[in-house]
């Protein structure tokens, strides 16, 4: 039973692994034994992780095709890919500026979209793999002033069920994970502001806020032998959020 969910000697690449949820997701893979390349813009906070790491700016398709065709050369196969990277602006939608529109949708999207492709191709030659998206709760309801973003979640979540359906000849299982309010250091100034914490955790049943940890039992399922007969599905790690609302109404006990 305990080898249904290891994931010891899989060739894991954590796209946008330097920080947040990333950086947890690959930091609990490479103690399970995985060998994990995490991958991203900015080549210091990589360095900083102490695991071996490729710069990739999602932005430009060469440069994710060269950061999977050295994972290859350079371990033979890819086992699990995680799309984590993302990035945000938050404005109105009247007046949301077209160049943040494309970087938001180039990256979140696009970005995402090719870096799948490039390793669903290696994972269709070697007969399989596993590759795990990352949503948001913005999937499923929307924030006021977060448009593109919220477009680039949903999306992710159709191209999810789309790879899921049109891979799934090929062995290769494709799920996504959606995360609720999570505390990350890119984060942190927005939760440390009193009403807007507080208005999160009155919204999420469980009571607190989450934090990247809280997404690494799902990543090791997702990730092994355990959820072979899953594929095309989203996962919500939100605490409840997207459940439902705790509201003041006294009930009997």
């Amino acid at each position: 039973m305990q080898d249904l969910f290891s994931v010891r000697d899989k060739v894991v690449h954590v796209c946008g692994g330097s920080r947040g949820i990333g950086r947890a997701i690959a930091m609990a893979f490479h103690e399970a034994g995985a060998r994990v390349i995490v991958s991203a813009r900015h080549r210091e906070a990589l360095a900083a992780t102490g695991l071996e790491f490729e710069v990739c700016d999602l932005a430009d398709s060469h440069q994710i095709r060269r950061c999977v065709d050295t994972i290859v050369a350079r371990h033979g196969r890819l086992d699990v890919l995680f799309n984590v990277a993302g990035i945000n602006y938050r404005h109105a939608a009247e007046t949301y500026p077209e160049q943040r529109l494309d970087e938001v949708l180039g990256i979140n999207l696009r970005g995402n979209y090719l870096m799948a492709q490039a390793c669903g191709r290696v994972m269709i030659g070697q007969g399989g793999g596993k590759i795990v998206n990352v949503a948001s709760f913005h999937s499923h309801f929307s924030l006021a002033g977060m448009a593109p973003y919220g477009a680039s979640k949903g999306a992710i979540t159709a191209m999810t069920r789309a790879l899921a359906v049109e891979w799934a000849r090929y062995n290769i299982q494709v799920n996504a994970i959606a995360p609720g309010f999570i505390q990350t250091d890119m984060n942190k100034a927005l939760w440390e502001q009193e009403e807007i914490r507080r208005w999160a955790l009155e919204r999420t049943p469980a009571g607190r806020l989450g934090v990247p940890e809280d997404l690494v039992g799902v990543a090791i399922f997702l990730a092994s032998a355990a959820s072979d007969y899953m594929t095309g599905q989203v996962v919500y790690v939100d605490g409840g959020l997207t459940a439902g609302q705790t509201w003041p109404l006294t009930v009997p006990r």
